[in-house]
């Protein structure tokens, strides 16, 4: 008797957590549904955008189908629109940032966490201080230090503040993730007889890939559709990079809608491929100072 009545009693109790953590899940997967569907409509949307005709564009029809798919709009985007010549330059700035912004953080991050000297923490607020300044508030100062030193014009006028804004992410990034390496690996290289460079070139960037990998997809994701400093300190046509390109199906007198839809789909193919490829290593990256120790 005793011992059926204690699984009488316990049976609620057990249900009763059942259903708790049903409720849970519910609350949970619904939170991420939620936010599933706000992340995925604006391009699902645009994707619709990019294959209408501007008389369904402009009747005001956000979530009506096109009646017939216009795939034409993305032929103009390639040939009207010079893609292939903008996404070069997107290209060539992009990749110069990223190898500038992984060679210097890792240096920078190198210096401060695994060196023995009291100015590393003052170094890394430094860097950190980085993070709260406004893009904005660069640029008028940015124009007159361009101006002197004449690289306005120039691609470096954009891959200069690039790698500078890009930079203080990436060290905090790498700096959390090197103060998880034990020391006594750097001084087994030391007594072996290697030195400061060979330690860094051989030891911590082999194992700094998870950050580096993170570093890497974060600016490529920062830089490529950046528009405010290049539209400041490029006036050039032949070193605009995409953003520039929709301005393109832009007269004074008309507007290929469809058109640009389909110019921002292909400006943004690129960075929605790099970014579902590589997401995990992102996560992999961002957790690897958090999970060592």
């Amino acid at each position: 008797m005793s011992s059926s009545a204690s699984i009488a009693v316990r049976e609620p109790a057990v249900q009763t957590r059942r259903r708790g953590f049903s409720l849970k899940k519910t609350i949970v997967f619904g939170f991420f549904g939620v936010l599933l569907v706000t992340q995925l409509y604006p391009l699902l949307w645009l994707l619709i955008y990019s294959v209408k005709t501007n008389e369904e564009i402009l009747s005001g029809s956000f979530f009506a189908l096109p009646a017939s798919v216009q795939w034409s709009n993305y032929s103009n985007a390639l040939a009207g629109g010079r893609y292939w010549h903008y996404l070069l330059n997107s290209v060539i700035v992009t990749s110069v940032t990223m190898a500038c912004v992984i060679l210097l953080a890792s240096l920078a991050a190198f210096a401060i966490t695994r060196f023995r000297w009291k100015y590393g923490h003052i170094v890394m607020l430094i860097f950190l201080m980085g993070l709260m300044i406004p893009l904005q508030s660069t640029l008028l100062p940015l124009m007159l230090i361009f101006k002197n030193i004449h690289v306005l014009n120039t691609r470096w006028a954009m891959i200069l503040p690039y790698i500078a804004f890009q930079i203080p992410i990436a060290v905090f990034i790498m700096s959390g993730f090197l103060r998880t390496i034990p020391h006594e690996i750097e001084e087994s290289a030391i007594m072996d007889g290697a030195n400061v460079f060979r330690i860094f070139r051989s030891i911590i960037l082999p194992v700094s890939v998870p950050p580096i990998m993170t570093v890497c997809i974060l600016t490529f994701i920062n830089v490529w559709n950046e528009y405010i400093l290049a539209a400041t300190f490029i006036s050039k046509e032949a070193l605009k990079t995409l953003p520039f390109g929709v301005y393109s199906f832009v007269s004074q007198y008309s507007v290929n809608y469809g058109a640009i839809g389909a110019f921002l789909v292909l400006g943004a193919l690129p960075v929605i491929l790099v970014y579902f490829l590589l997401a995990e290593k992102i996560t992999k990256g961002m957790v690897a100072g958090a999970v060592k120790g």
